[in-house]
């Protein structure tokens, strides 16, 4: 006779969704009146300093299928390479810049959106220089623990060059998966690959 084996199944506290986005992004999912606007949606209160720029992606599984539940989170520094921290040594950031923000994955597309601007290098513990970058943040339906990268910028060869980051990635042929691509239009496009041949690189952070 054939005997039930009961396994211990995932409860939903352990994984990201769907309830990340009613937490998170309430406006997306339809849940009006808790916040005026979703926390993240905005980087910029005002005018800012530097270039403007609009970053989009999309997050893709191994199959090369877009995820539509996933979000996105980023955090930079602003234009002159400076952190809206108070614990940044190096005097205030763009008071108009938060330095972060928060997007839920378009219900359609899978594609998320950023108004940012294109930061500025920001030294490395030992003092050398990093080249410009977006650190990103990805959770998503089935993904337990948030997964950490960087987008760098194709079009900063030099800086990317002697970043000590990019140049301690033993298969150098894999630091293309963290180049966000000049669109054509004043804006980058990052895509995210969570399997596969063009699998991002991770970081454990």
């Amino acid at each position: 006779m054939v005997q039930p084996i009961d396994i211990l199944k995932e409860t939903p506290s352990q994984t990201a969704g769907p309830y990340v986005h009613i937490g998170c992004t309430p406006n997306v999912t339809g849940i009006h009146g808790i916040y005026d606007t979703d926390l993240g949606a905005s980087m910029k209160t005002g005018p800012v300093k530097g270039q403007e720029i609009i970053l989009t992606g999309t997050v893709y599984d191994g199959m090369g299928a877009a995820l539509k539940d996933a979000m996105v989170e980023i955090w930079q520094a602003d234009a002159a390479g400076i952190y809206p921290s108070a614990q940044d040594p190096r005097g205030p950031a763009d008071p108009n810049f938060t330095g972060w923000g928060r997007s839920a994955g378009d219900m359609q597309t899978g594609a998320f959106r950023f108004e940012t601007v294109k930061p500025g290098r920001v030294p490395f513990p030992d003092g050398r220089m990093q080249a410009p970058h977006v650190t990103f943040w990805i959770v998503a339906r089935g993904i337990n623990i948030g997964l950490h990268t960087r987008a760098y910028f194709a079009d900063e060869p030099e800086a990317n060059a002697e970043d000590p980051i990019l140049t301690r990635i033993e298969h150098q042929s894999r630091t293309q998966t963290l180049l966000a691509e000049p669109d054509g239009s004043g804006g980058y496009r990052f895509d995210i690959h969570l399997q596969g041949p063009n699998e991002t690189v991770f970081f454990d952070i």
